[in-house]
């Protein structure tokens, strides 16, 4: 048995390495600034549920009896814990080590990459596998809807078969460390890094499959990728060229219908990139001999992931719902899937990092304006600073007026508490309140507030 820390635990991609390691029969000690502050307190209420040792931020944590503490790539160096550890000649090591040492001792494992619906597909590939009966280990970034019931933080599936099944991130570049059974490439867009970039690092990715990939054909950027795998399986929901093609897709009430191969499946999720998603994970698990079409079936009961196009809930005729996109194309996708149901859209965007919004604030912009009628309203506070060093040379106010020239109707405020008050004071019945923005856990604290005030 080791004994592991964890610094910034209460991350996504941390909070489950921390639980595995515990369902492994390790010692496990974590730390957070979220905690320290006095936020995020159900995630450490969950953590210490399984067992997982919470600790100040402070160094007082560790000992020289530490085998490792993993640091995330959010922490910087001179934070006492990392101070603490290096005096003490603790091995530091980050995230992605570990995660590719889990993923590198499963023989049939699944590393699901590209720019938009990561989360959803590795939850989607996940269920199918464990509804089969292949027991696999899920290693997600986003909640799983499926297994809230469950001890702990649900980003996790903890199984003891032969598959894995992870989200592969090319925005820091831990993608290279993997060799996948099957690689996964659900799309290629702008994001954190350039396309010809994403374009080598996914294609470098596919080549070193030990089983196969899967590639979207409908992507302009992705469909050329196939022939660099040993097999190759294509999706798609627009060229009928794709092996695995849905069509007649169609919203409903509560979800979305389509037809495969001649029947008809439903998702209970909102928005025709979810059957893309479908597809793209039915093909994924066809890889390992589950017929499409069974996988088909066994999403019907997929519930979905946190913060995404979450339906928080609904007080006086208007629906509160939560949103994870940040980039171009999950905007556009998200925007699409709202659009495809009445009523007016009051939208709070959270735009999250000074040198993401550089790059692509103008194209997440055109991404609103161009779904949106002039009875919509979107609304941004002060871009997301969660520290360090950097060049804070763009402000949403900047963005506020690309949305502007671009033919939406989009406010700036200051502070978030005056954005809330507006939103409060704007919202009629029938109207859907969006909260949109990553990596910022107090966006849904946000919704439940306006909920309530609401009532």
């Amino acid at each position: 048995m080791a004994k592991v820390g964890f610094c910034a635990v209460s991350g996504s991609g941390m909070s489950a390495l921390a639980q595995i390691s515990k369902y492994m029969g390790n010692d496990v000690y974590g730390s957070d600034r979220s905690f320290d502050q006095g936020k995020d307190l159900h995630n450490k209420l969950a953590l210490e549920n399984v067992g997982i040792k919470i600790f100040p931020q402070d160094g007082s944590m560790l000992d020289s009896d530490f085998d490792v503490l993993y640091a995330s790539t959010a922490v910087e160096d001179t934070i006492p814990d990392i101070k603490k550890a290096r005096k003490l000649n603790i091995p530091v090591k980050r995230r992605s080590d570990l995660l590719a040492e889990i993923f590198a001792s499963y023989p049939h494992n699944i590393a699901v990459g590209g720019t938009s619906g990561k989360s959803t597909v590795t939850a989607m590939i996940g269920y199918i596998l464990d509804c089969a009966g292949k027991n696999p280990l899920v290693i997600n970034g986003a909640l799983l809807k499926n297994y809230e019931k469950r001890p702990g933080i649900p980003n996790v599936v903890l199984n003891n078969g032969r598959c894995c099944v992870i989200e592969a991130d090319e925005s820091d570049g831990s993608i290279e460390k993997y060799t996948p059974y099957i690689a996964v490439i659900n799309n290629i867009s702008l994001d954190h890094k350039p396309i010809n970039e994403l374009q080598t690092l996914f294609g470098d990715f596919a080549r070193r499959a030990v089983k196969g990939a899967v590639i979207n054909l409908d992507n302009i950027n992705s469909r050329n990728l196939p022939g660099l795998a040993p097999k190759t399986v294509t999706f798609g929901i627009t060229d009928p060229n794709a092996d695995l093609f849905a069509e007649n897709i169609t919203a409903v009430s509560d979800g979305t219908a389509y037809v495969f191969r001649g029947k008809n499946y439903k998702l209970s999720l909102i928005g025709t990139f979810n059957v893309a998603n479908a597809m793209c994970a039915a093909a994924a698990c066809s890889l390992l001999d589950i017929q499409p079409e069974v996988s088909c079936k066994i999403l019907e009961g997929f519930l979905g992931t946190k913060r995404r196009l979450e339906v928080l809930g609904q007080a006086s005729n208007i629906t509160v719902i939560d949103d994870f996109a940040h980039n171009p194309d999950k905007v556009n996708a998200s925007m699409s899937a709202l659009k495809s149901y009445s009523g007016r859209l009051l939208i709070m965007f959270q735009p999250h990092g000074f040198s993401p919004m550089r790059m692509m604030g103008k194209e997440i912009m055109d991404a609103f304006a161009c779904h949106m009628d002039k009875e919509d309203i979107l609304m941004l506070p002060e871009i997301f600073f969660a520290g360090g060093t950097v060049k804070r040379d763009i402000s949403s106010l900047d963005l506020v007026k690309y949305a502007q020239t671009a033919g939406a109707g989009a406010l700036y405020f200051s502070t978030r508490s005056e954005l809330k008050e507006h939103l409060l004071k704007s919202a009629r019945p029938r109207d859907r309140i969006v909260l949109m923005g990553a990596r910022d856990n107090s966006i849904t604290d946000l919704g439940y507030e306006i909920l309530e005030k609401l009532k």
